[in-house]
């Protein structure tokens, strides 16, 4: 699958399942190369050599490697790949296939992924609500024993729901894709679609005020899906935001592990170990992470708000001249 988390966000063949199990609120694309790769000739390829010349390695009688090819790119990922160059078209083309793949009578696999590619580019132009209701009609066309794959679409459901402030309508979501258990033994795949929704849930949970509720939902996030880090820097905020900086330290230092290798996620983190730094009195460890999310995404928006926290406590104190007492930074938005 090529969506399939490891994520998540937040997926595609007849259920193409390179298109049904993507999830999350910031949907990642995958594009297979749009560039052939050669294919290394086999023994029966290999011309004979020339009279005089030294027989190819290669005609040894041992068989080449087989090697492999790229993927041919479904409509799916062309259809993002429009909406990458020019967005507006990008949503004209996708409304266009989904018109011509809404013809079907029967819930398809055509009609699932236009409405899914749908809802990711309206949510990147902005419509939330627009973007819910093409997920919703995407989870419409999941086969009933695809349940990961309708749970994954309802959660992207929710996610656009509560990009919009509708926090009660996103837990609607979140709660409906959590509501059927597994057939049989949970899979891998099974647990980090639950285990995203949970994450989910946990965010409009706060967003309604619902915290101790939010901090329950994010113990079965890390039960779920404990490789996401985006769950375990939720953990740390509501830690922060609940002065539990040790639980809160403990948190972030699991995120950012997990973030280690290039995750998106790396500047918000990046930005709350600075938080939850400066508060625990850590003030060069607070302007390390700072510094950390400059270096890592200087046009970033968590860029701007680390550079401002930053002029607050000023340059770093030299050994000539004692540092002057630092004022925590302003808490973050809620």
């Amino acid at each position: 699958m090529l969506f399939l988390l490891s994520a998540l966000v937040a997926a595609q063949t007849p259920l193409a399942l390179d298109v049904w199990h993507q999830i999350g609120p910031n949907p990642r694309q995958y594009e297979p190369s749009p560039l052939p790769i050669p294919r290394r000739k086999r023994v029966t390829e290999v011309p004979p050599p020339k009279p005089g010349e030294t027989p190819q390695a290669t005609q040894t009688g041992i068989p080449a490697a087989p090697v492999e090819t790229a993927p041919r790119p479904t409509r799916y990922t062309l259809c993002l790949k429009v909406g990458e160059k020019d967005l507006a078209a990008g949503v004209a083309a996708a409304r266009a296939w989904l018109a011509e793949a809404a013809k079907a009578a029967t819930p398809d696999t055509a009609h699932g992924a236009a409405a899914q590619c749908l809802g990711q580019l309206l949510l990147q132009q902005g419509d939330s609500a627009g973007a819910e209701a093409a997920f919703v009609e995407s989870a419409g066309q999941v086969p009933a024993d695809k349940q990961a794959a309708a749970a994954a679409l309802q959660t992207m459901a929710g996610n656009a729901a509560l990009a919009g402030g509708r926090a009660e309508t996103a837990l609607g979501w979140f709660d409906k894709a959590l509501a059927p258990l597994p057939s049989s033994a949970s899979s891998a795949d099974d647990n980090a679609v639950r285990g995203a929704a949970q994450i989910g849930r946990a965010r409009a949970l706060v967003a309604l005020g619902r915290l101790p509720e939010a901090s329950g939902a994010l113990q079965d996030a890390h039960r779920l899906a404990p490789n996401d880090p985006e769950g375990w820097l939720l953990s740390a905020t509501l830690a922060r935001r609940g002065k539990d900086l040790e639980r809160a330290q403990r948190d972030i230092e699991v995120a950012a592990s997990l973030a280690a290798r290039g995750d998106p996620l790396g500047p918000p983190i990046g930005l709350e170990a600075g938080v939850i730094a400066m508060l625990s009195g850590r003030e060069d460890a607070a302007r390390k992470s700072w510094e950390s999310v400059l270096a890592l995404a200087p046009d970033s928006a968590e860029a701007a708000t680390a550079k401002g926290y930053l002029d607050q406590i000023g340059p770093a104190p030299t050994s000539s001249a004692p540092a002057a007492a630092a004022a925590a930074p302003p808490e973050p938005p809620r």
